[in-house]
């Protein structure tokens, strides 16, 4: 009985000092410098799914019940490791690459619309090292359109803004795409 007793009184004792260790320690600090950086950064996409070396890659499908005939199906999730260069011709210079994934998100296969999400990692030149994350819906079928930028690092650290996309070139039966971005970019 004795043992309980003072089995008890040490489960009272860890209970009462609980509290002082379930603080935590926070400070907010001001930045030394708010000047805000803006950075216009133009470059094409080239997303290949056929050939030797595809950048993107099927990587799931959904089960569908209905036919569907094109290349990427409502429910398709696509991986990237797609080069970023600095002209439309599969020759030009490479400066970086994107990579993540994007899933097929439209049932109604004219009105194509994508989820992406991409690191665009720049491999050369001024920002060797620095990236900027895209997270949106890319409505793909319309000729104008903006996707979201929600961070980055290196030199684009707590990057948001936006990026301009038209499509360059599109093969409807491979799914091959060449896209034009015209990225702002704000950050610190």
């Amino acid at each position: 009985m004795e043992e309980h007793a003072i089995f008890a009184w040490a489960m009272i004792f860890c209970i009462a000092i609980a509290p002082v260790y379930a603080e935590y320690y926070s400070k907010t600090v001001t930045p030394r410098s708010k000047v805000e950086k803006v950075t216009h950064l133009h470059f094409f996409l080239h997303d290949i799914l056929g050939g030797e070396n595809p950048g993107a890659v099927v990587v799931a499908r959904a089960n569908l019940t209905k036919k569907d005939d094109s290349v990427l199906p409502f429910g398709t999730l696509v991986a990237i490791d797609d080069p970023l260069r600095v002209g439309p011709e599969p020759t030009s210079k490479i400066i970086g690459n994107a990579q993540g994934l994007y899933l097929s998100s439209s049932q109604d296969a004219s009105k194509f619309t994508i989820v992406l999400y991409a690191d665009f990692a720049f491999t050369s030149g001024k920002f060797n090292g620095s990236s900027f994350s895209v997270f949106s819906r890319n409505p793909v079928t319309e000729a104008d359109r903006e996707v979201a930028i929600v961070g980055g690092r290196g030199k684009f650290r707590m990057a948001r803004g936006f990026a301009k996309i038209k499509t360059s070139f599109f093969n409807a039966t491979t799914g091959d795409a060449i896209l034009d971005y015209k990225v702002t970019l704000y950050h610190y």
